[in-house]
């Protein structure tokens, strides 16, 4: 089946807002530094999940080069947060506000972190996608769970590989980064299967909705061309 449609729906649009807010916020909690028993995790494990379960349901229901689209915009709209909030940390505080170690503890160490998730978001989200469209074409649509796990395998791997060295040398032992990298896999792809059963609702009814259905034959699969949709 090959279906392609260049409008943009509401559903769409939706998925993308809260993909930025995923983004955003996963940004701020990456800052902290979690201990459950001896697991080692930072706070983004929280909320950043959820962008790969939205990336997957675009990419299932609207192809690559949307799913494209929405890694781009959740990187500029990122990328506007973190120079904002660089800005705001870089300007003096009044004399009578008394919190300007607690801000800077949280927006100053933001810039070096951005640095490495953007970097690792971008590989990561875009491998995801890829391996989510490339199964899609080879099962011809079925086995939706396992593509969405495997891709959620192969982009969390990524991304961690790539973030934590970035991210964190220098601030915590090294000897600490290879349980980090494999804690946060297994944590995020036990998230996504956890909640696969929504992720399973929500496909199909966004397909029912926009009567959308694509598959990736065809197409270009150039991260950059961002306005071929």
């Amino acid at each position: 089946m090959k279906k392609t449609n260049h409008r943009v729906s509401v559903l769409f649009m939706l998925f993308c807002t809260l993909f930025c807010v995923c983004l955003i916020t996963a940004n701020v909690l990456e800052t902290k530094l979690i201990s459950f028993g001896p697991a080692n995790f930072t706070g983004g494990l929280l909320i950043f999940p959820v962008s790969y379960i939205i990336n997957d349901v675009v990419c299932e229901v609207w192809g690559f080069r949307r799913a494209r689209l929405l890694i781009w915009m959740g990187f500029a709209m990122n990328f506007f947060f973190v120079t904002m909030a660089a800005i705001a940390d870089f300007i003096p505080g009044a004399d009578y506000w008394d919190r300007s170690e607690a801000f800077h503890s949280i927006f100053g160490l933001a810039p070096r972190i951005a640095a490495a998730s953007f970097v690792a978001f971008l590989a990561g989200s875009f491998i995801n996608a890829y391996v989510m469209s490339k199964m899609k074409m080879s099962s011809k649509g079925k086995n939706f769970s396992a593509r969405a796990v495997l891709s959620t395998v192969f982009g969390e791997l990524t991304d961690s590989i790539i973030f934590f060295p970035l991210a964190f040398s220098f601030v915590m032992p090294w000897e600490e980064m290879p349980s980090l990298v494999i804690t946060q896999v297994v944590l995020k792809t036990l998230y996504e299967i956890i909640a696969l059963p929504i992720t399973h609702r929500v496909v199909a009814f966004t397909k029912r909705h926009d009567n959308e259905d694509v598959y990736d034959y065809d197409i270009s699969y150039n991260i950059f061309k961002i306005w071929k949709l």
